[in-house]
């Protein structure tokens, strides 16, 4: 297992997926590897779940942070499909985080949760000596609709084409460009670092995966997080059983993002990418589902196909996992560098 980052499969397989407590009917979909959230049946209705970190980064300015780290959350259930209806959230705050500072971070949320239709059912609100930012806390969303509207992790389907938002490294690199310009510019990192900062994601991936779904027949969405494009490939063709051919030519790495990922000896297409989502999609709602993304302004390609058998393969070579996200030692070196340069 990787030292830093989302535990791999291995790990999952060894320790997690053995032991996940009593058995139970009432689980539609349960843990699996790669999979972004599990479906309840409560007494005939769906109950769609997802858990994740809170992550607050103060120098985005609270309420960009709270955008940010609420997106991620709600993600993981949006790509059901579902619209993510209540979330309960759980907040341990470092002691020096101020009473202001976390109002300006709930209220935010509670702006953008009031305009998406969610709901805070509980939650957990504390400060304890020993945590520190970004990790402060966790959160499960939940979405409550029919089993029959659900768009399961497994359902992509031979003969789908696959369609890809955004694009590689889109995430960590505007992540990079908002944290540390300093430091990418010392890196070489020779572009527009303002507008890169800008492409941030917040929650628009969440309202693209609802309407990608209002706008088709969608058989399977995946968000790539961890471990970018390339992981997300490889776990949706293994949650399915499928194969993907994959064409890289279709989501071009921008210019701005590959000069960071250069600067930094990052691969882009196995780094995080937050925002950019996979959508397989029947050959019969291809055009309307391109149409609507594209008319709400999001940038999307037809990508690849899935096709009967298995794994992923991009230009007729195989992919692997790529296991660990560079992103995460990137991330390590210019928080060091930033700390020396403050000395």
């Amino acid at each position: 297992m990787s030292d830093r980052g989302k535990i791999d499969r291995d790990f999952f397989d060894q320790y997690i997926y053995p032991n996940l407590g009593a058995e139970r009917d009432d689980v539609a979909v349960g843990p699996r590897h790669g999979v972004d959230f599990g479906v309840l049946d409560a007494g005939g209705t769906a109950v769609v779940t997802a858990t994740d970190p809170i992550s607050i980064l103060p120098d985005l300015g609270w309420e960009r942070a709270a955008r940010f780290a609420l997106g991620v959350v709600l993600a993981d259930v949006a790509v059901s499909g579902i619209p993510p209806s209540h979330l309960a959230i759980e907040f341990s705050l470092p002691p020096e985080m101020t009473d202001e500072a976390f109002a300006a971070v709930w209220t935010t949320m509670d702006e953008e949760l009031d305009a998406l239709g969610t709901s805070v059912l509980t939650g957990h609100t504390a400060r304890y000596h020993g945590c520190s930012f970004p990790w402060v806390g966790g959160a499960t969303v939940m979405g409550v609709g029919d089993h029959d509207e659900v768009i399961r992790p497994d359902g992509a389907r031979p003969g789908d084409h696959l369609l890809i938002t955004h694009g590689p490294a889109v995430e960590a690199a505007a992540l990079f460009a908002n944290l540390y310009p300093d430091q990418l510019q010392d890196a070489g990192a020779d572009v527009d670092l303002d507008t890169l900062a800008d492409r941030l994601p917040e929650t628009g991936h969440v309202r693209d995966a609802l309407l990608a779904a209002a706008s088709g027949p969608v058989t399977a969405m995946h968000d790539a997080t961890e471990c970018g494009l390339h992981g997300a490939l490889v776990e949706l063709a293994e949650t399915a059983g499928v194969a993907i051919e994959f064409d890289p030519e279709a989501v071009p790495v921008a210019d701005d993002v590959r000069a960071v990922c250069d600067a930094l000896d990052m691969d882009p297409r196995a780094s995080t990418t937050s925002g950019t989502l996979l959508i397989a999609v029947r050959p019969e709602g291809v055009d309307d589902v391109l149409a609507a993304l594209r008319e709400r302004g999001t940038p999307v390609a037809d990508a690849g196909r899935i096709r009967a058998g298995t794994g992923v393969s991009v230009d007729g070579e195989h992919l692997s996992h790529p296991e660990e996200d560079p992103a995460w030692r990137a991330y390590a070196e210019l928080a060091a560098a930033a700390d020396g340069s403050d000395d």
